[in-house]
């Protein structure tokens, strides 16, 4: 294993072992488009059907998060200083890095990711 992936591997290995109890650490992906991954998204939940209580956002503007091993040893430590039992990783980049309400109105679509103006970000598939 090449040493910058460790901590990659290292995150993966944690996703596979499933639900551990609580803490739980969510693990999401997004991008402009289905193929780059600019931003990584961790939530810690305390409980069931709470809210986070932490919430931690990583940006990449020159590649992919997923393959940054300074990103994703930020992501494991993030993790392991909140005390998660258990990951859940989305296994592919789920929407638009945009913010709704925040980089863009509410109830509008992204004007800068027409790639997920009319997709499902969980399937890909076009909507209408």
């Amino acid at each position: 294993m090449i040493l910058k992936e460790r901590f990659k591997k290292a995150l993966q290995k944690r996703a596979r072992r499933g639900f551990n109890g609580y803490p739980v650490a969510t693990v999401a992906v997004y991008g402009v488009d289905d193929k780059l991954a600019t931003k990584a998204s961790v939530a810690i939940i305390a409980g069931e059907d709470q809210e986070p209580i932490a919430l931690e956002r990583w940006f990449s503007e020159q590649g992919d998060v997923r393959r940054d091993y300074v990103i994703q040893q930020q992501i494991l430590e993030f993790i392991r200083s909140h005390g998660a039992k258990s990951v859940v990783m989305t296994d592919r980049i789920i929407g638009c890095p945009h913010e709704e309400g925040k980089d863009y109105p509410e109830g509008e679509k992204c004007p800068r990711c027409p790639f997920w103006a009319s997709r499902d970000r969980w399937t890909g598939e076009i909507i209408q």
